[in-house]
């Protein structure tokens, strides 16, 4: 029968009971929620491409997840770095994004200007550019429009 142990009160670490290998780099974690990583996703979509492709490449050669431990710790440093860059030139920017997503259920469309400052910050100070995947040539995309049209959305 197992008991509940207060962590707090712990009078010994926690130590993993199994911990990856010593050939796997170690890699600290992201250190963001939900709204940050979202706002930041196109931007980390194309700063860490490379390595996205090499993890993708390596998860369709076999399905184990021990296959792709070191290519994995790639992305997430990427990602992590991503992060870094965005706090240290563009912060006030990104936190007003990241905080609109946060306050209105992760949609991006309540969100558009703070996402125009944060979009124009990132390309000035960092060369990055939003694009999304799969919009119409030719079209202006929903995150470029001058006077966007809020309506309803039908499901």
């Amino acid at each position: 029968m197992s008991l509940f142990h207060d962590p707090a009160t712990a009078s010994t670490p926690y130590k993993d009971p199994t911990p990856l290998p010593d050939n796997v780099p170690k890699v600290a974690e992201v250190g963001t929620t939900s709204a940050p990583l979202k706002s930041a996703s196109f931007f980390i979509g194309a700063h860490c491409k490379e390595f996205n492709e090499d993890f993708m490449l390596c998860k369709q050669e076999n399905r184990d997840p021990a296959h792709c431990l070191k290519e994995g710790r790639r992305v997430t440093r990427c990602a992590a770095d991503l992060i870094n860059k965005l706090r240290e030139n563009c912060f006030k920017e990104f936190e007003e994004h990241w905080s609109c997503l946060e306050y209105n259920n992760q949609e991006f469309y309540p969100c558009r200007k703070p996402e125009k400052a944060l979009n124009k910050c990132v390309f000035e100070k960092l060369g990055l550019s939003k694009t999304i995947p799969g919009t119409p040539e030719g079209k202006t995309p929903v995150h470029e429009l001058e006077n966007p049209i809020f309506k309803r959305q039908q499901k």
